[in-house]
């Protein structure tokens, strides 16, 4: 028994994953101290230069595989690049309309309020000069609503019984003779204009001196009717309103408005009176603002 060998047990070997844990530590060091010696290489060896070339033989060899990337992934580039700019058109369009939309409102309403000044200030032009009927004043209102349908021919005015109009007013515009009023309310009025075919006023042309009166002809344009063809009416003459002599008859209209100019004279064999049209000052189909006429003094 004592010649006899003794076994003794073999030494037991590290568990497995201690092992894999001391290799991957000793991998990382080697790599750390890899790097530390290429750096120190690159930046004070004398030979930095045959390490560039095996730098730049790596990047030759991976040369065809950074180029293949590039193409597989500029589609995707472009795409998202399209797809951003036009989203970025998109907003930049949306914000145009919108300047678009408020300059165009800001100029229109600027037109409308310059048109309106326009007009008012040639009412005011006309009651302050020479033209303007003595012991009239001008009583400017809005019109609040234009021809059309059945009362093609009448307008509503922001003026009534109130502000002092009464029936039978006679109405003008900046430029001259627009209708007169056929209707009064306390804060309206209701306006048959020049081109009514019931409308009637006795006319004066200021270069020649023959009367005449003024209304709507056929294919309602206005004419001056019973006017002699002994008498010589021309294209551009002034006419304005006769008005009457009569104190005790006065004529609706006082003398002197401005209505129009001759637009044109002819003659047949066959007519009484020569064949007079006549271009109305005023623009009976888009007034926004006119001025009704009335006594200083109200008879009673």
């Amino acid at each position: 028994m004592l010649a006899s060998s003794v076994q003794r047990s073999k030494p037991t070997p590290y568990p497995s994953r201690a092992r894999s844990a001391l290799i991957r530590r000793a991998i990382v060091v080697g790599l750390v101290i890899v790097a530390l010696a290429l750096i120190t290489i690159s930046f004070r060896s004398p030979t930095a230069g045959a390490l560039h070339d095996v730098q730049g033989a790596g990047s030759t060899a991976l040369r065809p595989f950074q180029i293949a990337a590039t193409r597989v992934a500029q589609p995707f580039r472009d795409a998202y690049d399209y797809l951003s700019s036009l989203s970025k058109a998109k907003s930049e369009l949306a914000q145009i309309k919108r300047r678009y939309n408020t300059v165009r409102a800001e100029a229109l309403h600027n037109r409308a309020a310059a048109l309106r000044a326009q007009q008012l200030e040639r009412i005011l032009h006309f009651q302050q000069g020479r033209a303007f009927p003595s012991g009239y004043r001008a009583v400017n209102a809005a019109v609040i609503s234009q021809p059309g349908g059945p009362f093609a021919h009448r307008l509503a005015i922001e003026a009534g019984s109130s502000a002092g109009v009464r029936l039978d007013s006679p109405v003008v515009s900046g430029a001259g003779l627009a209708g007169i009023v056929s209707n009064v309310f306390p804060d309206t009025a209701t306006v048959t204009l020049l081109s009514d075919p019931d409308s009637f006023v006795a006319a004066l042309d200021l270069n020649t001196g023959v009367r005449g009166m003024v209304h709507t002809g056929p294919g309602g344009t206005l004419i001056l009717d019973e006017v002699g063809k002994s008498f010589r009416v021309k294209a551009g003459d002034k006419l304005v309103t006769a008005g009457t002599h009569s104190p005790k008859y006065p004529d609706l209209y006082p003398y002197g408005i401005p209505i129009g100019t001759v637009s044109s004279v002819n003659a047949t064999d066959t007519a009484t009176f020569l064949q007079v049209q006549v271009q109305p000052f005023a623009n009976l189909g888009s007034l926004e603002s006119v001025a009704a006429l009335v006594p200083k003094k109200q008879h009673r």
